[in-house]
C-alpha cells in the first residue's frame, strides 16, 4: 500500500506540466528503485547537492531517453562535477531524440564541435539553439557571441553584427580582431582597459598577451609598469611579476588569440562572471567548466570556481582546486594560503587561521607587497589590531608620498588604531589619508562616525557624512552613519529617514536594526522599537556585548529619555 502511494505522488510530481517535465514515459515502466533514486536525485539537485545528485541519476541512466528532466539534470550535474566529456558523450549519443532538445545541450555540442575544429557542426547546432535564444538576455548574448565567432574562424572576417550588447559586443569584435591580427586590435583592447563606466582592467592581460606575441616587449614592459600589486587582481599582479622576471612564456603557454578555443574559453569565462555577479553560482560553475574544457591551460580562471564553492561553504571542493596553484606562480599561490586561512578560520577559528598563515608566510622567501598587505588586513580582521598596525607601517615607510596605495593604508591603520582606543594617531592617519584622497567617501565616513561616537567636532562630522553621501548615495553604511548622526544632534525624524533606508539595504544587520530602535523609541513608537530591537538578538552575527546591551533596552528601554 505505501508503495503505491509514494509511487502514485510520484508520478504526479515528476510529470507535472512544465517544459522540464513533460513528454515523459509512463513510469509504469521503471521499477520502485528506479524511482527512488531519481526522487533522491531531483531532492539533492534542487538543494544544490550536485554530488550526490549525480551519484543517483547514475544510477537511473535508464530514464536518459525516456524522460525530459532528467537528461536536462543529468547532463547539468555532469558538468557541474566537471565531468564534460562524458557529457558530451551522452548527449552525442542521444541527440536525436527529442528530450535532448535544450538550449544547455547545444551549447555543450557548439563547444564540443569547437574543440574538434568542426565549425559546420557548430553551425548546425547554433541553428538548433535559434529557438531558445530569446528565452533570457544571458541566452541572446551567448547565442549571437558565438555566432560571430563562429563565423569569423570559419571565413577569417568579422560578421558584422545588427545586435550590440554594448562593452560585451566590444569584448567580442577585440578577440576577433587579435585572431586575425588586424591592425586596429590595440586600440580596441585600449578602448576597453580605458572604459570609465566598467572595470575591463582583465584584458590587460590580454593586451600584454597580444604585444609579448608580437615581440613588443618593451610595450609591454611599460605597460606592466602601470600595474598596482594591491589594487590588482590577481591575474594582473601574477602577469606583471612575469614581465619584471622576464618570464614572457608564461602568457603564450596559457592563452593565444591565435587558438580559437581559447578564445572562446575566455568568453565562457566573461559568462561565468556575469552569473557570478548575480549569485548564480551554479550556472557560473556550469560556463567555467565549459571554459575549462576549451581551454585547460588557463588554469588560473579555476579560482573563480573556488570563490563560488568558497561561498557556499563547499570547502571540501575549494581544497581540491586550490592545489592546482603551486609557489611557481606566487600570486596564486598566495591566493590558496589566503583562501586554506578563511577556510580554517570558517571551521575552526580566527586564531588557527592566522597561525596556519603566517607559518606559510615565514616560509615564503621574499614576499611582496601583495602578501604584507593582506597579512596586515587579515590581522585587523581578526582584531589583532598592533600587528596590523605594523603590518601597515612596515608596507608604509617604503613607499613615497605620491603612491596611489598610500590613502587606503592610512585608512587601514587610521582604523585599526581607532579600534585601540588611540584616537590622536587615528585622526591623524584618516586626515593624512583624506590629504591624499579628499573625496574617498569611506575615508570620511569612518573619520565622521568616529567623531560623532566621542562627540568631537560634530558640525565637522556633519558636514563629511553629506560630502560622502553625495558620494555614495546608495551605501548603507553610509546612510546609516548619515541617520546616526542626526539621531545624536536630536533630530529624529531626519534620522529616521535615513536608518529607515539603510535597514531596507540590510535587513539583518545588528548595528542598523539597533540604530532604528533607539530613533524609533525617541519617537515615542516604543512598540516598533522593540520589535527591531528583538531583531537584533535573532541575528547570528550579533556580538556579546551588543546583544547584553540590547537585552536591557527591550526590557527597559532607552534610559534618560
Amino acid at each position: 500500500m505505501f508503495y503505491k502511494l509514494f509511487k502514485f505522488l510520484l508520478i504526479i510530481i515528476l510529470s507535472y506540466q512544465t517544459p522540464l517535465y513533460s513528454k515523459s514515459a509512463s513510469f509504469n515502466e521503471f521499477n520502485s528503485r528506479d524511482l527512488s533514486n531519481y526522487f533522491s536525485g531531483i531532492i539533492a539537485y534542487e538543494n544544490r547537492d550536485n554530488t550526490n545528485a549525480l551519484k543517483y541519476f547514475k544510477l537511473t541512466k535508464v530514464l536518459t531517453d525516456k524522460h525530459n528532466g532528467y537528461l536536462e539534470r543529468y547532463i547539468n550535474s555532469l558538468i557541474l562535477e566537471n565531468k564534460v566529456p562524458q557529457a558530451i558523450n551522452v548527449l552525442n549519443n542521444n541527440q536525436n531524440k527529442s528530450n535532448s532538445d535544450f538550449y544547455d545541450a547545444y551549447i555543450i555540442l557548439i563547444i564540443d564541435s569547437l574543440k574538434k575544429n568542426d565549425y559546420k557542426k557548430a553551425e548546425k547546432y547554433l541553428k538548433k539553439s535559434s529557438k531558445f535564444q530569446d528565452e533570457s538576455r544571458f541566452n541572446l548574448i551567448i547565442f549571437e557571441t558565438l555566432r560571430q565567432y563562429v563565423y569569423t574562424f570559419k571565413n577569417n572576417k568579422i560578421l558584422n553584427n545588427k545586435k550590440n550588447f554594448g562593452n560585451l559586443s566590444l569584448i567580442a569584435e577585440t578577440f576577433q580582431r587579435c585572431y586575425l591580427n588586424d591592425k586596429k586590435t590595440p586600440s580596441f583592447f585600449l578602448n576597453l582597459i580605458n572604459n570609465q563606466q566598467s572595470d575591463y582592467s582583465r584584458y590587460i592581460f590580454f593586451y600584454l598577451n597580444y604585444l609579448i606575441d608580437n615581440k613588443k616587449l618593451n610595450e609591454a614592459k611599460v605597460v606592466a609598469d602601470q600595474i598596482n600589486y594591491i589594487g590588482s587582481t590577481i591575474l594582473l599582479s601574477q602577469s606583471k611579476s612575469w614581465i619584471s622576471q622576464e618570464k614572457f612564456k608564461k602568457f603564450n603557454k596559457i592563452f593565444s588569440c591565435k587558438n580559437h578555443n581559447d578564445i572562446v574559453s575566455e568568453f565562457l569565462f566573461l559568462i561565468s562572471n556575469l552569473y557570478t555577479s548575480q549569485d548564480n553560482f551554479e550556472k557560473s560553475n556550469f560556463y567555467m567548466n565549459l571554459s575549462n574544457y576549451l581551454n585547460p591551460k588557463f588554469k588560473f580562471n579555476l579560482s573563480l570556481v573556488a570563490e563560488n564553492f568558497y561561498f557556499n561553504d563547499e570547502f571540501a571542493k575549494v581544497k581540491k582546486i586550490l592545489k592546482n596553484f603551486n609557489k611557481e606562480d606566487e600570486f596564486y599561490y598566495w591566493f590558496r594560503v589566503k583562501t586554506e586561512a578563511k577556510i580554517i578560520i570558517k571551521e575552526q577559528d580566527y586564531e588557527n587561521g592566522i597561525k596556519y598563515i603566517e607559518s606559510k608566510f615565514k616560509k615564503i622567501e621574499k614576499p611582496n607587497i601583495k602578501m604584507n598587505f593582506d597579512l596586515a588586513n587579515f590581522y585587523k580582521n581578526s582584531k589583532n589590531y598592533n600587528k596590523a598596525i605594523k603590518g601597515y607601517s612596515k608596507i608604509i615607510s617604503n613607499l613615497d608620498d605620491s603612491s596611489e596605495i598610500m590613502s587606503d593604508l592610512l585608512y587601514r591603520r587610521g582604523g585599526s588604531y581607532e579600534r585601540l582606543g588611540n584616537y590622536e594617531m587615528a585622526d591623524l592617519d584618516l586626515l593624512n589619508a583624506l590629504k591624499i584622497n579628499p573625496y574617498e567617501a569611506y575615508t570620511l565616513n569612518y573619520l565622521a562616525y568616529s567623531w560623532l561616537e566621542r562627540d568631537y567636532k560634530i558640525n565637522e562630522a556633519m558636514e563629511m557624512l553629506k560630502t560622502a553621501y553625495d558620494l555614495k548615495s546608495n551605501d548603507p553604511y553610509i546612510i546609516d552613519s548619515i541617520g546616526w548622526a542626526y539621531f545624536l544632534i536630536e533630530d529624529y525624524k531626519e534620522a529616521e529617514k535615513y536608518i529607515k533606508r539603510a535597514v531596507e539595504l540590510m535587513p539583518e544587520d545588528p548595528t542598523v536594526n539597533d540604530h532604528y530602535g533607539d530613533i524609533l523609541w525617541k519617537l515615542d513608537r516604543k512598540i516598533q522599537a522593540r520589535y527591531f530591537w528583538n531583531n537584533v538578538l535573532t541575528f547570528d552575527d550579533t556580538k556579546d556585548d551588543m546583544r547584553k546591551k540590547v537585552n536591557i533596552k527591550v526590557l527597559e528601554g532607552l534610559k534618560n529619555s
